[in-house]
This record gives structure tokens, sequence and C-alpha cells, in this order.
């Protein structure tokens, strides 16, 4: 009985077809890389204040008066919320009084900003912000809309393995990159926050569906030597050159509209990709459609200049494969011993967060000293060596180690933030990247690490369920951006800690590096510190896993 990999041996691991797969199929991840952090833009907060309507009959020097100032980051600037009370100041301008002089200001009372608010165009020109007024008693819709993008995140990542197991991950990435584009261009059109939101909803769940399905297609399509290099390096750095494009992008439009429209089009250059990306023929096998992988095997052969056999896959044997049944699991099994239900726990708090860390600094940017375009692409640019570190970590060190060091260094250096002199931003601004630096390494180590600590028959599971947590780190990570309104300092706080804390979680993690994969869950490895009752394995099931060690070893290479 062969496998799928033994029948396309002939093909070779680097030919010119899996060049060609490799690299459209990475590029195709690249419009995720802008469409996912362009709210930073596109909701970005100029500095604002209380608009004094020009019929108010105000002499300029009460109308230069007419909104307090405070003290912020040691600058005397004026209130965003808050202005004096109109009706007060146009009296005392009838009556020719001085302010300072003849009115102390401290004691006019304060209303809110009952006609508007000015916003300053110096970065922006327009953002959803300025366009429906989302500050002052409305500035938690801005964050909102953020989070509602990752609750699309979340229910796009719990369909579409399920929609390309049913169509195909061909016909599911394609729909999905065009319900992204789709709607993307439908929000420039947008009449409201809330049509904008909903919008944005459906585009997350469209992002990532496309992206699981591109993930999936390649590591089905690609030999096992190309596998690994494909989801660690080819998806993630073509994701970090998307988003080194947005504020490239946003540099240039400062208008929301055109922006959108912008980041929207490239989304259109994928529509060749259908006739040349073939369908997996793994999948197609699984679906008893032997003729058309057959197709596309001899297709690939040709490409790559080989002559393959007239029969590559043999119907018996196929027959045989669909024939063998796997004793079925339920999530539940993740809770079953004590074991697995405390890799469970951890796994889900590693995850969480790493992606409260990962989007929370990525949103972060604007706020950070400096200019907002150019925080944002060396935050983007910092993500390809914490790729290429994360791709060495895991094919020399042991993972626990290259996690837990990964997860110190960034949630530290965070930490540290706090106690930089204020005149010494460029230090602070360099502490957050070094911080997004290990943060993002670890984001890149942890799917390998969560699928070698899982068994073979709740694997999948086991990974959607921490993948789960850290949709759900996603979704709050705008609100801890959020807090830097009442204290800058509080979301470095607040994220470097959790790190540091997670850091020290996962050195009690079990070490995988080096270990056949587990097929069961009595195999699977033991969380350190805690004590398990001792029980004997069985002479038959030591030499089964003896026996499989070879292709366990081969196993885990494609876990990822």
């Amino acid at each position: 009985m062969r496998d799928y990999d033994e029948v396309t041996a002939f093909l070779g691991e680097w030919g010119p077809f899996q060049r060609l797969i490799f690299f459209l199929l990475s590029a195709s991840i690249i419009p995720n890389g802008f469409n996912g952090i362009s709210v930073v833009f596109l909701a970005g907060v100029p500095e604002h204040r209380c608009r004094v309507p020009a019929s108010a009959n105000l002499s300029s020097a009460w109308r230069n008066q007419s909104v307090p100032r405070h003290l912020q980051d040691g600058r005397e600037v004026p209130s965003k919320c808050r202005r004096y009370q109109l009706a007060a100041l146009t009296s005392f301008s009838a009556r020719g009084l001085v302010p300072g002089r003849d009115v102390n200001l401290s004691q006019v009372e304060l209303e809110p900003c009952l006609d508007g608010w000015e916003y300053s165009q110096d970065t922006y020109l327009s953002t959803i912000v300025t366009e429906w007024d989302l500050v002052c008693e409305d500035d938690w819709k801005a964050p909102l809309t953020t989070s509602l993008f990752f609750v699309g995140v979340l229910v796009g990542s719990f369909i579409s393995g399920q929609l390309s197991d049913k169509f195909g991950r061909k016909n599911v990435l394609f729909v999905t990159m065009g319900m992204q584009t789709g709607f993307s261009f439908l929000q420039i059109f947008s009449t409201s926050y809330e049509m904008f939101s909903v919008l944005f909803v459906l585009v997350g769940m469209g992002q990532i569906s496309n992206y699981v399905a591109a993930f999936v297609l390649g590591t089905e399509i690609l030999g096992k030597s190309v596998r690994i290099i494909f989801s660690t390096l080819g998806v993630c750095i073509f994701y970090a050159i998307g988003y080194m494009l947005l504020p490239l992008f946003a540099y240039f439009i400062r208008g929301w509209r055109m922006l959108l429209l912008a980041l929207t089009l490239p989304g259109l250059l994928c529509v060749p990709l259908w006739w040349v990306i073939p369908e997996s023929p793994r999948w197609l096998l699984s679906q008893g459609r032997l003729k058309e992988a057959e197709v596309i095997i001899q297709k690939a052969a040709k490409i790559n200049g080989i002559v393959g056999p007239s029969i590559i896959f043999d119907p018996l044997e196929l027959q045989d494969l669909n024939s063998r049944k796997q004793q079925s699991h339920s999530i539940l099994d993740l809770l079953r011993t004590q074991n697995i239900r405390t890799i469970t726990i951890m796994s889900i708090i590693l995850w969480m967060t790493i992606s409260v860390g990962y989007f929370g600094l990525s949103l972060d940017t604007p706020n950070l000293h400096g200019d907002s375009y150019v925080n944002c692409f060396l935050s983007a640019v910092i993500e390809v060596p914490a790729y290429i570190i994360a791709w060495l970590l895991l094919r020399t060190l042991p993972r626990r180690y290259s996690m837990s060091s990964a997860l110190f260094l960034g949630g530290s250096v965070l930490l540290f933030i706090q106690l930089v002199p204020p005149d010494l931003y460029l230090l602070s601004t360099t502490l957050v990247m070094i911080g997004k630096f290990g943060i993002t390494c670890a984001f890149a180590m942890v799917y390998v690490y969560t699928a070698e600590l899982y068994p073979t028959v709740v694997r999948n599971m086991g990974v959607g369920a921490s993948s789960m947590a850290s949709r759900l780190g996603s979704i709050l990570s705008p609100y801890f951006v959020y807090l830097g309104a009442y204290d800058r300092f509080l979301p470095y706080i607040l994220m470097g800690s959790l790190t540091v804390l997670t850091a020290i979680l996962t050195l009690f993690l079990p070490e995988s590096f080096g270990i056949p994969l587990p097929d069961t869950i009595d195999q699977m490895l033991r969380v350190k510190g805690i004590k398990y009752r001792h029980t004997h394995s069985s002479n038959s099931t030591d030499t089964r896993i003896l026996k499989e060690e070879e292709r366990l070893t081969v196993l885990k290479t494609t876990a990822f």
C-alpha cells in the first residue's frame, strides 16, 4: 500500500511546476497582508477639537480661547471633547471683555462639542473617524470596527475548512478571494458606520478563508521537503510583503475611500490564476475523482519535462485507502485525561497571549512617536527576519526553549518601555519593534509546536481549538490599544506582563523536538511538574511505536 508521496515521487521536489505553485500561492496571500491591518489607516484618529461655528458672534480673541487647553506629553494642546459654553462666550464678546484679563476662564462652564469637530489634515485627509465623528463619546466604535473584522476571521476559520473539504480547495480559494475583494469594494460606498462594519465582518470571513485554502492547497500539492518551507517562509513572508505595501499605499493616498479602492484592486490580479493553479490531487482522490487527479499529475510531469507512468493511481489501491476507517473522536477528547486537558488549557493561553501581543503591537503603530507611515512599515519589515529566525529555530533547537526565549524577549522589552525618558522616543520605538520581533517569531513557531504536542487522532481539533483562542485574542487586541488613551504605557505593561508570564508557562510544556509524533492520547508527552498515576504500556504498543518511528518522523515535517 503506497501513499500519495510515493506515487508522485517521480515528479521530483523542486521542478518548474512546484516552483510555479509555490510562488503563485504565496503571492495570493499578499492582499491578506494589507487588508488585515488596513484599519490602522482607514480608522486613523487625527488631532481634533470642538468646532466653533463661523456664524458665532465672537471676537478673534474669544474665538481663539473658545476651547480649553491642557498638558499632554509635555505640551499644551486643545481639549478634544469639550469647549467653553458658547452662549457665555458670545455674551462676554458682546460686552467687550478680554479673556484672561476680565474673565477667569477656569470659572466658565464647559459643554460638549455640540457643533461637531475640526480635524487636522496633517496626517489624514479623511478616515472613517472623521467621516462619522467616531470620537469622544463614540470613540469606542473605532476599535469595535477592528474587533468585528476579527469576528469575521473567527467565523471564517470555523467554516473554511469544512467548505474546502466539501467543495474543493481551489473553488473555495477563488470564491473567498472574490468575497474579500468584492466586499472591500462595497465598503468604499458605505453610507454609515454600521454599513462599513457589517461589510468588514464579511471581508474578515473571506480573508481567513482564502488564506487557509491557499495554505492547505500548497501543503497538499508540494512535496515533503518543500512543504515546511512553504508553510513557514513562503506564506508568512509574502504576507509580510503585503503588510509592507500598506503604508506605501497609505502614504500617497490620504483619503480612506480612495485608499480602500487602491487596496482592493490588486485582488483582481488573482483572477488569471484560476487557469494556472490546479485543484489538489489529494482532495480529488479523496472524492474518488481519480481521472482528474491523474490529468493534473500528468500535466505537472509535462511542465517538469518528465515522462510519467501511463497509470499513476491504481483504482484498487484507492478503494483500499478509502475503505480504511479511523476511530471517531470528538472535541471532548481534548479534555479526557489530565495530561491532554492541561496541554489544551496551556495551548489556549499561549495562542491567545501571542495573538493579543501581535495584533496589539501592529494596530498600535499610529500611537508611536514619529511618522505613523514609517512606524507601520518598520512593524512590517521586522516580521521578515522574525519568520526566518523562527524557521531556523524550528530546524535546530528545542521547541519550548525557543518559544519561551522569543516570548520573554518580546515581553520584557515591552515592560522596559515605561522606563525610557520621554525625549528618547527613538529608543521607545526600537523597543516596540524588538517586542514585535519576539512575538512574531513565537507566532510562527506555535503552529508547529502545537501540532507536535497533540496526537494524530485529535491533532486537527487541538490546533483548531488553539487557533480559535488566537481569534479571540485578536478580537480583544484593539481594546488593549484603546487603553492607551488613558495611559500611554498601559497597553505595553499589560501585553508585556502577559507575554512574560506565558513565556514562563511555556517551560512547563513537554519538549517535542526530535521525538516522533504521538498517534494516540496515551502516547502524548507529559506536562512538566504534574504527578501522574503509573500505567504499564503493553509490549505490542511499544513495538508498534518503534516500527512506526520512521513514518512519524516524516509526518512531523508536514505537521505545519
